[in-house]
């Protein structure tokens, strides 16, 4: 057993609920097994256990492991493209990268790069949209694998208005799912994602195909885009003749519990409302719509529908692999929107980025918070001595205060270490 002695910050309530932030100035953590077993002021739980190791983290706070609910494994190189709507940076950066992926020993690499990238953000579960090439979704699994990154993820699949070398057949698209969540999903920390890329490559065909899958792999996901753009909407709206965006998903039993859809930046009322209905979620992912001029998120209307919203980074598109970054985004995308926007205070953004994005992806059993019963998925926010961030906690007003400066100042350099299921993470430091 070991036992952690820190300042604790987490959102085991939900403060768009009327939660507050959960604060522990001097917290000790008892951990076995990887699982949070005992939880209390540090003096006590240490009287309780004189024989367990003891492990300070003595500045900065212990925080849940961030959560992140949509994020691409093929564009980790193509971080950074500005200047350009969504479709126009599929066609001139993100579809000529996804092919690459073609190459193994490229995808290899690429996937290498991909998980370091989250875990030195502090992102311990995520939810991935993969590769259209199965070898390649192969390579992330396994590179996910090796730090035990709890990973849900799948085949792209798409069959129209895409770079050729990136369509496929309805059958082999199923064909390859199959295969790659019969060897992946459920193994360790992974499970099986069903991605069709959007609605705007895909067939009715295909999301049949897609809809059979999902229901064939009991405890898969799903997961796509949906209401990103105007133009895309449109396009979309002119292929399938009839219906909304989110009907083209749910005709073929692919809106439910388990779904988690990118983006719905333009939805419409009727869509918000069989979104609630069917428990679904949005990832909201703020830095990518901003630099995609993709628009400004109507989280007013979702909280009011009871649509539930998490964040995701939307690496490549998005900025970066941070959530701390995302959700310091959100607020100030939201402070835009005038009398429609929500105030969001450091509570609703740690919630966003932890609780939420557990409960967008069914482990709100496992992560979300510091609770016992919880895995001990954690990150620990040190400042680096002289920067921004340490002046800024030194002067802080108390714990809220603090933590709205670890989401305006803290980046990666900041994560000193991370655990997931109790095991630090090769690399990081301490």
């Amino acid at each position: 057993m070991i036992l952690y002695r820190a300042q604790v910050l987490d959102t085991p309530d939900d403060p768009f609920r009327g939660g507050a932030l959960r604060h522990d100035a001097d917290a000790g953590l008892l951990v076995a097994h990887g699982q949070i077993v005992e939880r209390g002021p540090f003096t006590q739980v240490r009287s309780r256990h004189p024989g367990a190791e003891v492990v300070v983290l003595g500045d900065g706070m212990l925080l849940p492991g961030l959560v992140d609910t949509h994020v691409h494994f093929p564009q980790v190189r193509i971080i950074g493209a500005l200047g350009m709507p969504l479709l126009e940076w599929l066609e001139r950066c993100a579809l000529p990268e996804e092919s690459r992926l073609a190459g193994v020993t490229y995808a290899r690499a690429v996937a290498a790069e991909f998980v370091t990238s989250l875990l030195a953000a502090g992102t311990t579960t995520a939810l991935v949209f993969g590769s259209h090439f199965a070898a390649a979704v192969d390579e992330l699994f396994a590179a996910a694998a090796g730090p035990g990154l709890r990973i849900t993820s799948g085949l792209v699949v798409a069959d129209r208005m895409l770079r050729p070398e990136l369509h496929t057949t309805a059958q082999r698209g199923y064909d390859e799912g199959r295969a790659l969540a019969d060897r992946w999903h459920g193994r360790g920390r992974s499970r099986y994602a069903v991605t069709p890329r959007f609605a705007l490559s895909s067939t009715d065909e295909l999301l049949a195909a897609c809809g059979q899958l999902h229901r064939d792999v009991p405890g898969s996901w799903f997961t796509s885009h949906l209401n990103e753009n105007p133009i895309e909407i449109s396009t979309v709206q002119q292929l399938f003749g009839d219906g909304s965006y989110l009907d083209c998903y749910d005709r073929h039993g692919l809106v439910g519990r388990s779904s988690v859809f990118a983006h719905n930046v333009h939805p419409t009322d009727a869509e918000l409302k069989r979104l609630a209905q069917a428990g679904s979620s949005v990832a909201h992912c703020p830095t990518s719509n901003a630099a995609l001029g993709s628009g400004l998120f109507p989280l007013n209307r979702h909280l009011a529908f009871g649509v539930p919203v998490a964040l995701g980074c939307d690496v490549g598109a998005g900025t970066g692999f941070s959530l701390l970054k995302e959700a310091l985004q959100a607020y100030l995308l939201q402070r835009l929107r005038d009398e429609q926007s929500v105030l969001l205070g450091p509570a609703h953004l740690l919630h966003l980025a932890t609780v939420a994005g557990a409960e967008a992806l069914g482990l709100r059993d496992e992560v979300g918070d510091l609770s016992v019963g919880r895995r001990f998925d954690a990150v620990w926010v040190r400042p680096v001595p002289g920067t921004p961030l340490d002046i800024g906690l030194r002067h802080a007003d108390g714990p809220e205060d603090a933590l709205a400066k670890v989401f305006t100042l803290a980046t990666p350099h900041e994560v000193a270490r991370v655990w997931i299921d109790g095991v630090p993470v090769e690399g990081s430091a301490g």
